[in-house]
């Protein structure tokens, strides 16, 4: 651990000129009494470790002192490439490692580019979880990481939708997918390839037997193809609508946009007042009613009867409230 420490602390001083020790102790995670014993240390090996006194001072190496450990390790490398999700590395445990690799790229960097990392992460931020809702990092994530990772099988209990019970299952892990704020898990059983939610897990195993990940698996392909399977599944039943020019501009910020696309291009042309005509795809009635209840004026429900019952219903009593 102290020699991990040691190493992090010569990356870091040679990628920048001058770090005080309340800066090191921020980065090390340790206090400055500790960075001050550590900084000896490393002098005493041979490492040219200098501490300015005074207010501006600090400790930086000189000599043009240059570490040959820079070379990344296979999981810094992995993790280097996921470095622009932040979030994602520390809910998969991976945070450490990537802070190592990005510390070994900025310190065999030119000295005119060491400040490069730094410069990107004031300019860019990746904010994956969407907004209204808090969250969660499934406690079983850095366990499944692990095994996508090791390309390792694993043995989970899993909760289906709408089912008290778990099942049980053997499952290559071949990948992970972050949407929405919420972790799925692609994975073969048997001869298929399936989706998992990483919270629906309540206990994972990972064996010590290694599988054979398919080379021409596409993770985002595949992942593209069943969410928009998923998402068509979930559109079961249908509703017919007349909307304005307003309301077909602002339909598809409140339905599925692949069913609106797929509604207004089987559609006919406007009518003399400008509205058209449309049957959408939708999840069942009462999620239509809550979506569609958003355009106000700019819709009128023409079927099914239960809807539309509905919406005037909603109207007469929106009449009584506002006349």
């Amino acid at each position: 651990m102290r020699a991990a420490r040691l190493i992090k602390m010569v990356l870091l001083l040679q990628s920048r000129p001058v770090m005080t020790a309340a800066e090191l102790a921020h980065e090390l995670e340790v206090s400055e009494r500790t960075v001050t014993r550590d900084a000896q240390a490393l002098s005493e090996a041979g490492v040219p470790v200098y501490a300015d006194r005074g207010r501006a001072g600090g400790y930086r190496l000189i000599g043009g002192y240059r570490t040959r450990l820079t070379g990344l390790a296979r999981t810094e490398a992995e993790a280097l490439f996921l470095s622009g999700l932040p979030s994602a590395l520390r809910e998969m445990g991976l945070e450490d490692a990537a802070s190592a690799a990005r510390l070994k790229v900025s310190a065999a960097l030119l000295p005119s580019l060491r400040n490069a990392s730094d410069s990107a992460a004031r300019r860019f931020h990746l904010d994956a979880p969407g907004w209204y809702q808090e969250p969660v990092t499934p406690e079983l994530l850095p366990v499944v990481a692990e095994a996508v990772w090791d390309d390792r099988m694993v043995r989970a209990r899993y909760r289906r939708s709408g089912r008290d019970e778990d099942v049980e299952r053997v499952l290559a892990p071949y990948g992970l997918v972050l949407k929405a704020g919420v972790w799925y898990l692609c994975a073969r059983v048997a001869d298929d390839l399936r989706v998992y939610r990483i919270d629906r897990f309540s206990a994972v195993e990972v064996t010590d037997e290694r599988f054979t990940r398919d080379e021409g698996f596409d993770l985002p392909g595949f992942w593209e193809e069943r969410a928009a399977q998923f998402a068509r599944s979930l559109l079961r039943t249908e509703a017919t609508v007349r909307v304005s020019a307003e309301g077909v501009r602002r339909l598809p910020y409140v339905m599925d946009r692949s069913a609106v696309r797929e509604a207004l291009g089987t559609a006919g042309p406007p009518d003399a007042q400008g509205w058209r005509t449309v049957t959408l795809r939708v999840e069942t009635l009462d999620i239509a009613y809550s979506q569609l209840l958003g355009l106000g004026a700019e819709l009128e429900v023409l079927g099914p009867a239960p809807l539309r019952d509905r919406f005037a219903t909603a109207a007469q009593r929106l009449h009584e409230l506002y006349r």
